[in-house]
């Protein structure tokens, strides 16, 4: 199944507090990027998080996000802003490192 064009627009924008975010279509779903650093993406109108260790804290729940793909954290509440730029901000930073 693949994801909503107003799925993906609801998570953008949510994630305004998140500076320079760029949403790239791919076969389906939205793949996203921080700056230039591919963090997640939108997979079956679920948002998920590459997996890092500065990110484990949160305990979110692992989801794969299509057949045959590395698991990857699931942002379950997308509503609190605040949170998700957070996530987000520490997500990057540990793939930048």
């Amino acid at each position: 199944m693949a994801s909503s064009k107003d799925y993906r627009d609801f998570v953008l924008e949510q994630l305004s507090l998140v500076p320079d975010i760029s949403c790239r279509p791919m076969m389906g779903e939205f793949l996203l990027y921080a700056g230039g650093v591919l963090f997640g993406g939108i997979y079956d109108d679920r948002l998920l998080v590459k997996k890092v260790p500065e990110n484990s804290s949160y305990n979110m729940s692992e989801e794969i996000p299509y057949d045959g793909a590395k698991p990857m954290y699931l942002v379950e509440d997308v509503d609190n802003e605040k949170l998700l730029a957070e996530i987000v901000g520490v997500t990057v930073e540990g793939l930048s490192k």
